[in-house]
């Protein structure tokens, strides 16, 4: 019999006998190895969290206690131990349930949450909640990652919860020495010290941990595959009502040869239709992160003053070949974005020209660091932004659809976006070379299409089609390119004529964008970003300000939470495709453009200022 088809919820774990818990800490494996090799996700995490989350399902009686997650890619198993085992061949599917905790989904999942180190400060105002509500019986229980304590907000609510000793706050720290790779930095190293104190049971005062020295409980080490062990440790920490941290064990991987053997993440994350030896990998297509990881290890070579920064991500942003070859030159700074960020900042100020290679939605975190510590110095930091745009199956908080909007405001930062391989490499060698001031380079997570050459070029524009009429200007933003090369021939099968000019460097706007629009009776800019103050917005702008009276058509990513799905498809739900784009631009012309093509005075000056630019 199936254990696992018989939950229905975290009550029916309590008329569980240990025999059966460990059938069906078994049965969950399965069903993770098999579930998450077909349909790609976070694997290694949430095989070394299943009797740590058994444990705590039975302990605490979510969701009257509510369990925090950090980060939430580690809830696989509460997912399929509240309800939703029938879905779950559903994971990360568009439609179905997703990668991350859900309020939708569930009343037992709090907290949307993605980015790490949150975790503590949720609970530190439920904790908070409910002591003002005389609601004394409820545990705010936050589940924390060693790598999350890499990050300053953690640390932040420690000194909060600290120093409030009669507030339970259920801290489980699920040590398994790593996020995506070996956890780096001092705590990781107090904790490594914590880890051995269990191994030699043994325990003096200059033992004593970091969370007992800030007026926190401790508990532990505990192993966290335990599961008789994990119950009683986390019954003596929820009956204490004070806050304390509760130290488990864990392997990621566990249970998983591939895994547990994959020395480099554990397989933290795997690809759809991943091999069952390996991560998706032999044979793949290269991606924009392959691209990129080429080329700053090429200039590495070239030059000494290269170096490059990350929080966390060395593998997952293409810097693997970078620090092989030079590990002197790269730092992982851990989960800790905006520590990043201000570090890339001291590093200039040295002499350096560092290169903060990061997820375009973790980049949002940094964005006072990015504008304040950076581009108020004109300090040269290059930022590269992986995962632009749509990311896809990962949902709403993993999608890098807001930097354009939010870079749009930062004085002196130039932002590039290329649309192919050759475009990244030459965007990112000149982003390396140029002093000013920052720089951005910003690409999506897929992988890179076709090279798209220029027919000609204006100043630093790339012209991609060049239409014998003007009738639509397409500003192409980066990868969008492709789509709408081939939107425009469609167009011109219907005898318009469309010109598709790829600024390259999109932000600041060009001001050559001016007088190609002038010289069109619409503009159609067409960009991976919330058009909420993106590119769009951007050349409106400009245009306004140049009095160029040519509407604009501001194509993007409507301002919304976007839902897990594979790029094409939500990209073609936001009129992103190039069919849908023809069929956009069509209907915009007929809605806003008079009869009979330009204004008479625009028909005058037309040909006369297309050749006065490509002059």
């Amino acid at each position: 019999m199936c254990i696992l088809q018989t939950i229905h919820g975290p009550a029916d774990l309590r008329v569980l006998s240990q025999a059966d818990l460990v059938q069906l800490a078994d049965e969950i494996r399965s069903v993770l190895i098999d579930t998450v090799r077909r349909t790609g996700g976070h694997l290694g995490p949430n095989l070394g969290v299943v009797e740590l989350t058994l444990a705590l399902h039975r302990v605490f009686d979510s969701p009257t206690d509510p369990i925090i997650w950090d980060t939430g890619h580690q809830t696989y198993v509460h997912k399929l131990l509240t309800g939703r085992h029938s879905e779950f061949d559903r994971l990360r599917q568009r439609g179905g349930i997703s990668g991350y905790p859900s309020q939708s989904e569930s009343e037992h999942d709090f907290v949307e949450n993605s980015h790490a180190s949150t975790a503590l400060s949720y609970a530190d105002g439920l904790a908070k909640a409910f002591d003002i509500r005389k609601e004394s019986t409820r545990t705010a229980v936050a589940v924390l990652g060693d790598g999350a304590l890499t990050g300053g907000m953690c640390w932040e609510a420690l000194n909060n919860i600290g120093a409030e000793p009669n507030r339970p706050v259920v801290i489980v720290l699920n040590d398994n020495a790593r996020s995506y790779a070996p956890t780096v930095g001092a705590v990781a190293e107090h904790l490594a010290r914590l880890r051995m104190r269990r191994a030699n049971d043994s325990r003096t005062t200059s033992d004593e941990s970091l969370f007992e020295r800030i007026g926190l409980h401790y508990l532990g080490p505990v192993d966290g595959h335990d599961i008789a062990a994990m119950e009683r440790t986390l019954r003596q920490a929820r009956d204490l009502r004070r806050p304390v941290v509760v130290h488990c064990v864990t392997r990621k991987g566990k249970g998983y040869a591939p895994a547990e053997e994959n020395e480099a993440d554990r397989l933290h994350a795997v690809g759809p239709n991943a091999p069952a030896f390996a991560p998706s990998g032999g044979g793949k297509k290269q991606t924009w992160t392959d691209a990129f990881g080429e080329e700053i290890a090429r200039l590495a070579d070239e030059r000494a003053d290269l170096v490059a920064v990350t929080a966390a991500m060395l593998r997952p942003v293409g810097l693997s070949r970078f620090s092989r070859n030079y590990p002197e030159r790269v730092f992982d700074v851990g989960m800790a974005e905006q520590h990043a960020v201000t570090s890339a900042a001291g590093l200039a100020m040295g002499g350096l020209h560092p290169v903060v290679a990061i997820y375009s939605t973790f980049f949002n975190r940094a964005f006072d660091q990015a504008l304040l510590d950076v581009a108020l110095h004109r300090l040269p930091v290059t930022f590269v932004l992986d995962r632009a745009g749509v990311t896809g199956e990962d949902g709403p908080s993993h999608h890098g659809m807001w930097d354009l909007s939010i870079l749009h405001n930062v004085p002196g930062i130039r932002v590039a976006a290329p649309r192919d391989a050759d475009t990244l490499r030459a965007e990112l060698r000149e982003a390396v070379e140029y002093q000013g001031g920052p720089t951005v380079l910003r690409f999506p997570k897929s992988t890179v299409g076709p090279d798209i050459p220029a027919v000609s070029t204006i100043g630093t524009l790339d012209m991609l089609v060049s239409g014998k009429q003007s009738d639509v200007l397409i500003v192409s933003v980066g990868a969008m390119a492709e789509d709408c090369v081939t939107a425009a021939a469609q167009l011109a099968s219907h005898h318009i004529g469309v010109t598709v000019v790829d600024p390259r460097w999109v932000l600041p706007v060009n001001p050559l964008l001016a007088e190609l629009a002038a010289a069109h009776r619409l503009v159609v800019t067409v960009e991976d970003n919330n058009r909420a103050g993106g590119f769009g917005t951007a050349l409106a702008q400009l245009l306004h300000d140049r009095g160029v009276h040519t509407p604009v058509c501001a194509l993007g990513i409507p301002p919304a939470f976007l839902a897990a799905g594979k790029r094409k498809e939500l990209l073609a739900g936001a009129e992103l495709s190039a069919d849908l784009l023809a069929r956009r631009i069509q209907r915009e012309m007929a809605e806003r453009l008079v009869p009979g093509g330009l204004l008479p005075r625009q028909q005058q000056l037309a040909g006369k200022r297309i050749a006065e630019v490509r002059a």
